[in-house]
């Protein structure tokens, strides 16, 4: 195993208690992570004005 750590390039957020979810992504998204979310995550992830792409099942 090795000890090096492993840069996020890309997150999935999908959250039913979204409790303190928009500054946590604000984090992510500053720290360059490019971010994925559904429905609901997604529509407060956007309105905040955090980069966000939606994904969900066809």
């Amino acid at each position: 195993m090795s000890d090096q750590a492993v840069p996020v390039k890309t997150a999935l957020i999908s959250v039913s208690d979204k409790t303190r979810i928009v500054e946590f992504a604000q984090g992510l998204n500053a720290a360059g992570v490019k971010l994925l979310s559904t429905g609901g995550t997604f529509q407060l992830l956007r309105e905040a004005g955090i980069a966000v792409t939606e994904v969900s099942a066809p």
